[in-house]
């Protein structure tokens, strides 16, 4: 029912932090100027970033602008151009990512799978958002969107099986975001409230699947970001045996404990992400540590680090150490 409602409806869920006026034509043309007058003059080793950074607004109604709140002036000058598909949470695919154990447990009753597994597997992101209103509903600069976010788990190195996806999973949301009027240190703030639905997609003894509100308290000054999400899961009736009716994980929370806090930071061309999340009561969380750094053009390097548990739906209960090396088409920031 949550996925259908989220689907009639239409994520560092890292978004606005100060007000984001509309920008006119003649807004736009000046940046454009600013472009164009920066490549003509800009040195050899000056990158597509280090020029787009030059022509960003630094203020809007006297409040400093950080990497978050200028990246979303970017955005919102774009994001109903029919044409521009707008990045919600990083974009990502890494060819190599290798766990110190695959989770075999899970798939002992499937096919046989779980003796074929192998612990190198490929990994991707795919994340997107769309604008549903962004008229100042209740507030300047405030908006409602909708986002979609899909990670998947391939198996492309498995040599006894035919390299399936091994596991995927679909967060649709909805979420309002909107700036707060206070400015500690110097810094910007804002508020995120969304309900989400998390699952593999997947029946009987596989399927996984969770429902929960959140909110995100976001705070940024200059080229640094924090966050505290925490969450309330909404309750699902007991599983019926042999269906696919009812709550698949009942003990999710024990493992994926009811807060994610983490920061981001950019440092000249090297973006660093780090989140945690943890159930006190229960001894379970997890670390993430990511690291992004320029390529060529708009391909990043990404190397993902992760422990603990909750690497995907299917592993929520599974704790496992994770290297990943890759892409990254869109930071944090």
């Amino acid at each position: 029912m949550m996925i259908r409602l989220l689907t009639i409806g239409c994520l560092l869920s890292l978004t606005t932090f100060v007000s984001s006026p509309s920008v006119n034509a003649e807004e736009t043309l000046t940046e454009d100027d600013c472009l164009l007058q920066a490549i003509r003059s800009a040195r050899s080793s000056m990158t597509v970033a280090d020029i787009r950074a030059k022509c960003r607004p630094k203020e809007i109604d006297g409040i400093k602008l950080g990497a978050i709140s200028s990246r979303i002036v970017a955005e919102r000058q774009k994001e109903f151009d029919p044409y521009v598909i707008t990045p919600h949470h990083m974009n990502y695919i890494l060819p190599i990512s290798v766990t110190d154990g695959i989770n075999t447990e899970a798939y002992q009753d499937f096919g046989g799978w779980s003796d074929s597994l192998e612990d190198m597997e490929a990994k991707f992101q795919v994340s997107l958002k769309v604008p549903l209103l962004a008229d100042d509903l209740f507030r300047k600069g405030d908006a409602l969107y909708f986002g979609f976010t899909l990670q998947s788990w391939w198996q492309i190195y498995s040599h006894d099986i035919s390299k399936p996806f091994r596991e995927t999973n679909y967060k649709p949301e909805i979420f309002y975001m909107t700036p707060l009027d206070w400015h500690p240190g110097g810094g910007n703030t804002g508020l995120v409230v969304g309900v989400e639905h998390q699952s593999n997609g997947r029946g009987q003894i596989l399927s996984r699947s969770w429902n929960r509100v959140y909110l995100n308290f976001l705070y940024e000054k200059d080229n640094w970001a924090f966050y505290f999400k925490p969450w309330y899961r909404l309750k699902e009736d007991e599983r019926v045996p042999g269906t696919d009716s009812g709550d698949d994980n009942p003990d999710i929370l024990d493992y994926m404990g009811h807060f994610e806090i983490g920061t981001v930071y950019e440092w000249e061309d090297l973006e660093f992400t780090l989140s945690g999340r943890q159930n006190f009561a229960e001894h379970h969380g997890a670390l993430n540590f990511g690291m992004t750094f320029p390529l060529w053009g708009r391909l990043r390097g990404y190397v993902q680090y992760s422990t603990g548990y909750g690497e995907s739906l299917i592993d929520y209960d599974h704790n496992q150490q994770r290297l990943g090396l890759g892409f990254a088409l869109t930071n944090a920031l």
